[in-house]
């Protein structure tokens, strides 16, 4: 893994929270491009929460899809092609080509259209890609690399 990529994800935040928001339905990669799954994190907020930068970096989408505001946030130096991060359903308070802090409120969560329910409460949906390959959020709430322990007893 990239250096950078590795100090990035000891410096992220929640989303949304304080206090850590709980986790509505977890990651769940596709077996293939177009395969079922869920490919982000649904986190537990009602409606009107402010929505946070998960990271610094450079707002790349503000905007509607399929109904619904997404805000997207590339992380810079975080490899090639870039970390990217997605928040919907939002309302950005922010527009594309806006550099925007750790932390720094971003959006806010709103209540998706009544055709295309994606929680059975509000949520918010947070993913994560690089290119077209979407990762497990949680990767970057990882703080500091991983540390090796002992073995004992192993022959």
């Amino acid at each position: 893994m990239h250096l950078t990529t590795l100090l990035l994800m000891a410096t992220l935040i929640w989303p949304v929270g304080p206090p850590r928001p709980e986790i509505i339905r977890g990651w769940d990669p596709p077996a293939g491009p177009y395969g079922p799954g869920h490919r982000g994190l649904d986190l537990a907020a009602p409606p009107g929460t402010p929505v946070k930068a998960a990271a610094s970096g450079v707002v790349t989408f503000a905007g509607r899809v399929a109904g619904r505001g997404v805000l997207t946030i590339t992380l810079p130096d975080t490899g090639n092609p870039p970390l990217r991060t997605t928040y919907e359903p939002v309302t950005p308070t922010v527009t594309t080509g806006t550099t925007v802090t750790r932390g720094q409120p971003v959006a806010t969560l709103t209540t998706p259209p009544e055709e295309t329910p994606h929680c059975p409460e509000s949520c918010l949906h947070w993913g994560l890609l690089r290119g077209d390959t979407y990762l497990n959020p949680l990767l970057l709430l990882r703080h500091g690399p991983s540390r090796l322990l002992p073995v004992t007893g192993v022959p």
